[in-house]
């Protein structure tokens, strides 16, 4: 059984992915008090270390535990093309050396204690590999420890790569969570990382069994070799009066939506200004259930409120071609499922309130900020499957 240590834990999407692999998690470090509250209430008996600056020292006094795997994803902001991209001049940019400083820390401890090297695993928007300062040359250069920073042979880094340091090898790769079965377009770049001399961290990020013009041979664990990168393919579905001048995505629900944000919670009227999906929905439509007409007006969260059981926002209902089109705003329990968590899992007692009456605003903030759980999953089973192939302890 695994042990891993997660920083900028958020809501836990590593808990949520591994713990079908039997890895258990032995502590976490948030600071936001909403998240740490999802923590609390998942998994009360996990220690929350809070600031991950704190954690390098104390994991080296052997306070706290020096796990077998680290992982975390570091602040986005200060990399994102969506934000200012002050990169390592942000305070939050500079948390991804410090993510370096931690695993040092941890495989400092390791080796004294006579223990393999960690597996590192971390995340981030793809915007890190094009920064005007070379932020993930650096952050390389602090995972395989070269002594300055990693320069790509372009303009910028490539989506997919490796290096193999005095220190450590590290694997990069950019996958998009559309391909792992969840309706949502959101490439982000995922590193695997280790010193464990027999630890192949490229097997971990890179299918050589499957020959990647042939997407046939995929299974439903894996990816298809056919990789779009270029964007979000828009679709027909709804008012093309709707759409017009909006430079949001509309999601009927059914297809690819746009990728979720954190600024979700904003509950701006249009995604004009936030890059998050609303949905399309008839504003009436019939139940193949009960056949009666469902009215979509009276809840702008909750597209149907037909009283079948089973019937969701994600239910095959009958629509009328003739149907005028509305749109909404996804809910928190669709924002889950976009993630790939369980439903209601961030419907949590908060703030003298119980969880049914959890606002949304948090939620949606929080599950914007998380990761795709199935492609934390996908990676975590390559990554046992590798360490297990090679009988490491």
């Amino acid at each position: 059984m695994l042990r891993f240590g997660s920083v900028c834990s958020g809501i836990e999407a590593a808990s949520v992915a591994w713990e079908p692999l039997g890895w258990k998690a032995a502590w976490f470090s948030e600071i936001e008090k909403f998240p740490s509250a999802v923590l609390q209430h998942h998994y009360p008996s996990v220690p929350n270390y809070g600031d991950m600056l704190l954690l390098a020292d104390r994991i080296l006094k052997e306070e706290i535990e020096a796990p077998d795997v680290l992982c975390g994803g570091t602040p986005c902001q200060a990399f994102s093309l969506a934000g200012s991209r002050a990169s390592l001049d942000d305070d939050r940019g500079n948390l991804s050396l410090t993510f370096c400083e931690v695993a040092d820390a941890i495989d400092s401890v390791r080796e004294r204690n006579g223990q393999q090297p960690a597996i590192i695993f971390w995340e981030n928007v793809p915007g890190v590999l094009s920064t005007k300062d070379n932020a993930f040359g650096h952050f390389l250069a602090g995972l395989a420890g070269e002594d300055v920073p990693l320069v790509p042979a372009g303009k910028k880094w490539t989506n997919a790569g490796a290096v193999l340091g005095p220190k450590r090898a590290v694997a990069w790769r950019v996958l998009d969570a559309q391909y792992f079965g969840v309706p949502q377009q959101r490439s982000r770049v995922f590193v695997v990382a280790s010193a464990r001399r027999s630890f192949d961290a490229i097997a971990a990020l890179f299918e050589r069994e499957i020959n990647s013009r042939d997407s046939s041979q995929i299974g439903e664990q894996g990816i298809a070799g056919k990789e779009r990168s270029n964007g979000y393919e828009k679709k027909t579905t709804g008012s093309d009066a709707i759409k017009k001048g909006t430079r949001g995505i509309w999601w009927n629900a059914k297809d690819v939506s746009q990728t979720l944000d954190a600024v979700l919670y904003k509950k701006q009227a249009l995604p004009e200004k936030t890059r998050f999906p609303a949905v399309l929905v008839p504003i009436w439509q019939q139940c193949d259930d009960c056949e009666d007409f469902i009215c979509n007006l009276h809840d702008d969260t909750h597209a149907y409120d037909c009283d079948c059981p089973g019937i969701d926002a994600f239910s095959n209902l009958g629509i009328s071609p003739y149907a005028p089109i509305i749109p909404r705003f996804i809910s928190p329990e669709e924002a889950e499922a976009l993630q790939g968590f369980p439903k209601g899992y961030t419907a949590i007692p908060w703030r003298n309130k119980p969880a049914d009456q959890c606002p949304d605003g948090p939620r949606y903030k929080a599950i914007g900020n998380s990761w795709a759980v199935p492609v934390v999953r996908w990676i975590g089973a390559r990554i046992d499957a590798e360490m297990k192939w090679k009988k490491y302890d």
